[in-house]
């Protein structure tokens, strides 16, 4: 499996609880723009094509940020930028992240006639004193509203995110965000449990006082709730935050991070990795863009994986999935751990395979950890 990934860094606003590389116009300023972007991108690109050979991409996805921010035309771009180096492969699943603020049907038709086959819709919730906490800016009924624009305009595979947790939430506003979810007819729903980040406005809010840490015991009754509520609707876990109503409807993309495939991530701060390095860019756009404009390449470091390293990163991911992980994967003292895991209910041992429980999905960290070491 081969994907690119494209990171788009620009956003109108900054949500308190974020801390991907994301910048504002106000925080760029004159140092970058989104044409500057691009046109690092195409070089990035092609850089690509040269460093990893002519592998068409089987996936795409756009990320940030708010890559809706760029309009049809310039997510056309965005896309076209990718043909015209890696290529696509025939069927090639290509999806966008969507704020729904900045979404149209004239948005989803013109996405939809450039060659994007899914749409990612961030959410979050449906009650407007959770997104507040979040500062989240978009209203309430609008993540629905678009959800079904894109399905109009052509999309079967359409993504609604939700964030679990918040300070504030009650069991009744999770409630009425999984209905909102539902109503809306998306095929795949991911749902996270909110993490305050180090150095984000949410952090400094808690820290201070002002708002209580997200409640461990409340975040599994959460979960919980999340996965009897879709299951009963047809969507079934196929990895421990994400939920897809059939094999179809799954992320290829997400897939070939967990099941440890390559990909290229160009852009401001992305990652890759091809063969067992690891590699990432530097974050601020326009220093992005002035080494790519210099003929050089805009790596700020990279590692190569050690036999130690992919074990351990393969028992993470691929734990995390609904197929579990082969128990051929584990050392001895792993596997041993993986059957008294198993009598501890926290693990299902099916065949040969590994798979985390009900009960294993809420403690899947500390299931790794006991399998790793």
């Amino acid at each position: 499996m081969f994907g690119v990934y494209v990171h788009v860094p620009f956003c109108a606003t900054r949500c308190g609880y974020c801390d991907f590389n994301t910048y504002t116009a106000k925080e760029l300023g004159a140092d970058a723009s989104t044409r500057t972007w691009l046109e690092a991108l195409k070089r990035e690109l092609e850089f690509g094509v040269r460093t990893a050979g002519n592998r068409p991409a089987e996936t795409v996805f756009v990320g940030g940020g708010t890559p809706s921010l760029l309009g049809a035309g310039g997510l056309g771009e965005v896309l076209d930028a990718v043909r015209d180096s890696f290529g696509l492969a025939p069927g090639a699943e290509v999806t966008t992240e969507s704020n729904p603020e900045s979404t149209s049907p004239e948005f989803f038709a013109g996405i939809r006639d450039a060659g994007y086959t899914r749409v990612s819709l961030g959410m979050q919730s449906a009650a407007p004193h959770v997104l507040k906490v979040l500062d989240r800016v978009h209203t309430p009924g609008r993540p629905p509203a678009a959800a079904r624009e894109a399905r109009a305009a052509g999309f079967d595979h359409v993504n609604l995110d939700l964030i679990y947790g918040t300070p504030g939430e009650r069991t009744g506003d999770l409630r009425a965000s999984l209905e909102t979810v539902l109503d809306a007819g998306v095929d795949h729903v991911s749902a996270y449990s909110l993490i305050v980040e180090d150095g984000t406005a949410l952090a400094r809010r808690v820290r201070r006082g002002e708002l209580p840490a997200p409640d461990d015991d409340v975040l599994a009754a959460d979960y919980e709730l999340i996965d009897r509520t879709l299951r009963g609707a047809g969507l079934t876990w196929y990895e421990v935050s994400n939920w897809a109503s059939s094999p179809e409807a799954r992320c290829r993309h997400n897939l070939g991070y967990w099941l440890g495939g390559d990909w290229w991530g160009a852009g401001p701060g992305a990652h890759s990795h091809l063969a067992g390095v690891r590699w990432w860019n530097v974050k601020h756009p326009a220093r992005y863009a002035a080494l790519l404009a210099e003929g050089q390449s805009p790596e700020a470091g990279r590692e190569v994986l050690t036999p130690a390293d992919v074990r351990l990163e393969r028992i993470m991911l691929e734990l995390r999935l609904a197929e579990g992980l082969p128990l051929e994967a584990l050392e001895a003292d792993g596997e041993r751990e993986a059957r008294v895991a198993a009598d501890d209910g926290l693990l299902s041992l099916v065949g040969d395979r590994a798979i985390l429980t009900s009960r294993g999905r809420l403690l899947a960290d500390a299931v790794v950890r006991r399998l790793a070491a």
